[in-house]
């Protein structure tokens, strides 16, 4: 089921309904909905992995109370490792087995050894990076005595599958999430007013950008060879605001949905073309997703304790593995390791730290300085862009060569000067809003200042979005 589909605008409703009006006696009854609500909301894409996802609960609900119930940290350690094996056996199995066995036999035809591998026939399930990684984290946290072991099957499987951030995220801890899951909650008009106006942002970002760009991003990028310079350069431009519109307006539409049921998510994205460097960068693009690998790989690995030839390895190890979570390609690699390298001077200098506030604070407009380095900074994020949407590493590279002439002076024959003020309409929504948690968050404004932005915002959506229902990108990730 998809947030951009008829069928999602009459399941959310009901299930709202059923939990404020029948269900809310008791946030046990409403967590039985939840689950009940996800799994449905799950079983809709493909039935047959509704089982997969539920055997992952079972598998980290029960390794959890046997980690929590060892007598031995041996023992301990045993269920962790079998579940931790597991977990990526699953995800291993279905999303880079036929990576592996591929390169396996270009490996052995470059000896001169013919093979021929049998391959998986069968689609990725939908969403099993992530729930994968919320079991791990799960484990991990009962493991490191973090959290308890949770007993209380119902709230465990919510917390695992719960329909919001279930095929696309946020990450969640369970350190953050389960708490909120095993208290009551009371309706909260103000809070659910703030869901719906990120709600109606992220369609907005999804529907109108993202769902707009993407007709011109792949005929640009599936037509590479015969495109303009300048085409090739606008295609880049215009796959970094389809990515942004349609991940960030995931994570928004998924942020306010949760908040109407009182329920609120780690925060995914905070403005991140606004960044000045990509350290900045990567501490607002897919927050939960970098703060887990921070969490569970950086800081194991030794973090950022040791000497400096150790700092470089451990960056260069978290954004390799971040790029291969994304996809079993090498195009995601080079993504990953082309970002590690843009981060390596920061590291050196020490200054991967710096920009921590928000940009131009107090500010209309920014300083010479600041706009330089955004633009230097956007500019690196879409040239690493280019390699994550490419289908192949020699397509990406065959892109960049054709950036490279004197068609690049030209004038792009597919910019669309809609789309284009409706993209600077976003930026110029999101920087006047930058402090606050998502673009629309307009509540310190005057009441009638708020109610005029959701109406253009509204009418905009009506107007100029794409209502094929198209999927987001992150699902197949």
């Amino acid at each position: 089921m998809l947030f951009n589909s008829i069928a999602f605008l009459i399941f959310l409703p009901i299930v709202f309904i059923l939990y404020w009006r029948v269900f809310n006696k008791n946030y046990k009854y409403q967590n039985m909905l939840l689950l009940a609500a996800s799994f449905y909301f799950y079983g809709c894409w493909d039935w047959r992995f509704l089982f997969l996802l539920i055997f992952s609960i079972g598998l980290d609900y029960f390794s959890g109370i046997q980690i929590e119930n060892s007598k031995t940290k041996k023992m301990a350690t045993f269920w962790l490792t079998l579940s931790i094996a597991i977990n990526l056996g699953f995800l291993g199995f279905f999303k880079y087995y036929n990576f592996f066995i591929e390169n396996f036999a270009e490996l052995l035809s470059s000896f001169g050894f013919g093979v021929n591998m049998w391959v998986l026939k069968v689609i990725l399930p939908v969403g099993i990076s992530f729930y994968t990684f919320h079991g791990l984290s799960y484990v991990i946290d009962v493991y490191k005595k973090r959290i308890p072991a949770e007993r209380n099957y119902v709230d465990y499987a919510v917390f695992v599958s719960y329909f919001p951030l279930l095929v696309a995220g946020p990450i969640e801890r369970a350190t953050h999430l389960l708490p909120q899951i095993q208290r009551k909650r009371s309706f909260d008009y103000e809070k659910a007013k703030d869901g719906m106006a990120q709600i109606l942002w992220g369609f907005f970002k999804k529907m109108v950008i993202a769902d707009n760009c993407a007709p011109i991003v792949n005929e640009i990028f599936n037509n590479y060879h015969t495109e303009s310079a300048s085409n090739l350069v606008l295609g880049a431009v215009l796959f970094a605001f389809q990515i942004y519109g349609d991940f960030s307006g995931y994570s928004d539409i998924a942020l306010g949905t949760s908040r109407l049921f009182g329920l609120e998510l780690l925060k995914n994205f905070s403005f991140p073309y606004f960044s000045r460097d990509i350290a900045e960068f990567w501490r607002r693009w897919h927050i939960s997703l970098s703060s887990w690998f921070r969490d569970y790989l950086y800081i194991p690995l030794g973090g950022s304790k040791g000497g400096l030839w150790m700092k470089i390895r451990n960056t260069f190890i978290i954004f390799l593995v971040s790029g291969f979570w994304h996809g079993a390609n090498w195009t995601f690699i080079i993504w990953g390791g082309l970002n590690a390298l843009f981060f390596l001077p920061l590291l050196i200098a020490e200054k991967n730290r710096h920009n921590l506030e928000v940009v131009a604070m107090g500010k209309i407009i920014p300083s010479f300085r600041e706009v330089f380095s955004i633009l230097m900074t956007f500019t690196l994020t879409c040239f690493a862009w280019i390699f994550f949407r490419s289908e192949s590493v020699s397509d990406a590279i065959g892109f960049i060569k054709g950036i490279f002439n004197k068609s690049l002076f030209s004038f792009p024959t597919e910019f669309r000067l809609v789309l284009s003020g409706l993209i600077i309409f976003m930026l110029v929504i999101e920087w006047w809003n930058r402090t606050h948690d998502y673009g629309l968050k307009i509540q310190d404004r005057k009441p009638w200042v708020q109610s005029v932005i959701y109406i253009i915002v509204a009418f905009l959506i009506l107007n100029f979005a794409n209502f094929g229902s198209n999927e987001f990108i992150y699902f197949q990730f």
